[in-house]
């Protein structure tokens, strides 16, 4: 029987697997049009876009699929004068097939009515899709009349004016929100988090926790490179725990005992085991066992090290049972694993 991540360390390495996330039966991808208003927010739209291409790259089938849509040009400037390349134009979108649709707004767009946009918000929305605003682009979903009754964020700096104008949009002061068919963001840090909310909502809390691996590892000023989602971010991770994971991190080519380890610590074994089995997902052995693995991958496909140099600087004591395991845990053999991660690039 083929062995598996059991711990935190199997969202750093889902991507590397060949059995990645499964969010149920193969579906076609969700279909998500991001509209740019002229001098849109580039950090707001590339955090949403960035949520769902890395969702993309940690399922075993595509999520979704994105299309970027302009207004009357092909090329729309940011607001950091950036232009970006729409895929088509906004007369060109085929708003009823889409399953979202979100409107990227920034500090500089002018907020009036579009006659266009609006017809085609409220054609995707009565098409059943999702309409999403981004920074203040939720300004023209509530224009169109298809905000009313619904959770909105908003930038600070245009509440007052959007309550104003539509007193029945329920203007929150949460970051980003989602509420039913209507998602929205303030600004430009909050795009990942939304659109990692929507992620959630198709590929489970696992897929998640896999692309913030990936996006969120330098939320802190110090990453201890455990697990950026479930270890490094927990400021009630017991300092017991703390040091022995650092002492392992710090041991990965000479591994310590886990009777050594506990020693080191001031705990019994057994009362490291119940802390490593409630924070870490797994017994000490095992994290360690995964640690080294994560490691050996990363020496494949980041240096041109022998197997054998990987398998020493991992701690196996033999180059057979370093292959051995890489096997077990990852579904393929370590050079294998080598030639098929440099292919890629």
């Amino acid at each position: 029987m083929r062995s598996s991540f059991e711990s935190v360390l199997k969202n750093k390495n889902l991507a590397h697997l060949d059995k990645m996330v499964s969010a149920g039966p193969s579906l076609p991808p969700r279909r998500v049009a991001f509209v740019l208003q002229e001098n849109f927010s580039l950090m707001a739209f590339t955090g949403a876009v960035d949520a769902l291409v890395t969702a993309n790259l940690m399922s075993s089938a595509p999520l979704f699929e994105v299309l970027v849509v302009g207004g009357a040009s092909e090329l729309v400037v940011s607001d950091l004068g950036i232009a970006i390349s729409a895929g088509c134009q906004l007369a060109e979108l085929e708003e009823k097939s889409l399953d979202i649709l979100v409107v990227c707004g920034g500090f500089r767009v002018r907020l009036q009515g579009e006659p266009l946009l609006r017809a085609k918000l409220r054609s995707a929305e009565a098409a059943g899709a999702m309409l999403g605003g981004l920074w203040n682009g939720a300004y023209f979903i509530a224009e169109a009349g298809l905000l009313d009754g619904y959770d909105c964020a908003f930038h600070p700096d245009g509440r007052a004016m959007m309550s104003e104008l539509f007193p029945k949009v329920k203007l929150t002061s949460h970051a980003y929100v989602l509420d039913r068919e209507r998602i929205s963001c303030a600004g430009a840090n909050s795009s990942l988090g939304m659109m990692l909310e929507v992620v959630r909502r198709g590929g489970g809390e696992q897929l998640v926790s896999a692309v913030e691996e990936v996006l969120s590892c330098d939320k802190m000023q110090e990453v201890m490179d455990v697990s950026v989602v479930a270890v490094d971010y927990d400021p009630t991770l017991p300092q017991a725990l703390k040091v022995a994971l650092e002492l392992m991190h710090n041991n990965i080519d000479e591994p310590l005992v886990v009777d050594e380890i506990a020693s080191c610590v001031g705990i019994s074994r057994r009362q490291l085991e119940r802390l490593f089995c409630r924070h870490v997902n797994a017994t000490p052995s095992r994290y360690y066992l995964e640690l080294r693995l994560t490691r050996a991958r990363q020496l494949l496909q980041q240096t041109n090290k022998s197997l054998a140099d990987i398998a020493v600087a991992s701690g196996f004591v033999s180059i057979s049972h370093f292959r051995r395991c890489f096997r077990e845990f990852f579904d393929i053999a370590p050079g294998r694993f080598r030639t098929t991660s440099q292919a890629r690039r």
